[in-house]
């Protein structure tokens, strides 16, 4: 089970034991209620808990960027053999394919800029630079796939 879907079971462990009382509590008077009280106790358990999570995934910032340069070393792979196939053949359709694979560079190049940043992120940070990554990412993978697949149909195999 992963640490978030622990601390949300922890969450809702604590919420359903805050919401039960015992039957014969009474507050006392001039007192506020006994679920105030563990109301306000699983606000508090509520906050701390979302607190963790974020120093959690903050802590390991540093095991994402090194994931996540070799995934990006491997997407350099990608473009390299691409490449090479553009170059081998001749033709129309070598210069459209040159100018498709511009533009997947430019984009991997922006991709490992955000990178940078996520290695720099600070705490406060973090959860936005890493969704950016994330999306530039996902956004220089699907131009490679829509390269290949562009050339698979232009450029016989």
């Amino acid at each position: 089970m992963t640490y978030p879907k622990l601390a949300i079971h922890c969450l809702v462990a604590a919420a359903l034991t805050a919401g039960c009382k015992s039957p014969t509590s009474q507050p006392a008077v001039g007192t506020q209620p006994a679920s105030a009280v563990q109301l306000d106790k699983a606000k508090v358990a509520t906050a701390e808990a979302a607190q963790a999570m974020e120093d959690y995934a903050f802590a390991r910032k540093a095991e994402f960027v090194a994931k996540m340069k070799s995934e990006l070393a491997a997407t350099q792979e990608e473009i390299d053999r691409l490449a090479a196939r553009i170059e081998s053949t001749s033709g129309a359709a070598k210069d459209d394919a040159k100018a498709k694979l511009v533009l997947v560079n430019e984009k991997w190049t922006k991709t490992k800029q955000q990178l940078n940043q996520a290695e720099n992120a600070t705490e406060s940070t973090w959860n936005d630079v890493k969704k950016g990554f994330k999306e530039s990412y996902a956004n220089v993978k699907d131009s490679i796939a829509a390269t290949r697949l562009w050339l698979s149909e232009k450029i016989a195999p």
